[in-house]
């Protein structure tokens, strides 16, 4: 898919757009680790600004279409069935630590369905997109979710619930059980990408919960166009709704669907 449909053109324009800003920020975030207060003040500015230019770049390419972002919250439009879903930083404890590991995420929803994402990470210059019908990408090459059929032999995402965040009982429940049944587990700090990297077969499942849309909703569409499942915690598609998610080729995503109810009932 060398050629972008007008749509994705629009996109990927507007996250590479933004991720000038950020690379040149990220280059700068070294030099502010000897201030307490400056890193995490530079960071927040850093995710705005990145957010107003796909914001602008967005509106003027799509006039009407409706907004929800991280920082800017929801935006009505005129054209109530199209809406922008957009995190201009996922991964920001990486960013704010000198971690080369975050993403712009923008997934465009028709009609309360995910049709198009794009997660661009702006160090690795790698580019993951994915539109309905149209098949998954990473930088113009078709991407594929893994095809182990034993959770045995696969590695597995998740996301750890920080200070301040629920469920970190639940959460360890859920580890030991997975520890327990496959070849790895692994929390890299940045959902969009987690779910990126199921899309391009470098993990075979991923879980994780309490998520907002935005860190989910381009992840779900690529997952989707790559062959993957992607479902909520109780095996439903209300992904957005209740913030949980799994993710994984067919059988790997009932696989930890399975084990992650069990660990929750002896929980």
């Amino acid at each position: 898919m060398s050629r972008h449909t007008p749509v994705m053109a629009v996109m990927v324009a507007a996250a590479r757009k933004a991720a000038r800003g950020l690379q040149r920020d990220f280059g700068e975030v070294e030099n502010l680790q000897v201030s307490l207060k400056g890193p995490a003040n530079f960071v927040t500015a850093a995710d705005k600004k990145a957010e107003k230019t796909i914001f602008e770049e967005l509106s003027k390419a799509r006039p009407g279409y409706s907004f929800l972002m991280e920082e800017g919250g929801v935006v009505e439009g005129s054209d109530k069935s199209h809406r922008w879903i957009i995190d201009p930083l996922d991964g920001t404890t990486n960013f704010l630590h000198s971690i080369p590991h975050f993403a712009i995420s923008i997934g465009l929803e028709r009609d309360g369905q995910m049709v198009a994402g794009v997660i661009y990470n702006p160090i690795t210059d790698e580019m993951f997109i994915g539109e309905k019908g149209q098949g998954a990408f990473l930088n113009d090459r078709r991407i594929r979710v893994a095809a182990r059929r034993e959770l045995t032999q696969g590695v597995v995402a998740c996301g750890t619930p920080h200070i301040g965040r629920p469920g970190h009982e639940v959460y360890l429940t859920e580890l030991r059980s997975v520890m327990n049944e496959c070849a790895g587990v692994r929390r890299m700090g940045a959902a969009a990408l987690d779910l990126a990297y199921v899309a391009a077969g470098r993990y075979d499942a991923y879980w994780e919960a309490n998520l907002q849309p935005w860190d989910m909703a381009a992840g779900i569409v690529i997952v989707r166009e790559a062959g993957g499942f992607v479902s909520d915690l109780s095996g439903r598609e209300d992904m957005l709704g209740t913030g949980g998610i799994i993710a994984g080729n067919d059988v790997l995503r009932n696989q930890l669907e399975t084990v992650l109810k069990r660990a929750r009932a002896k929980g």
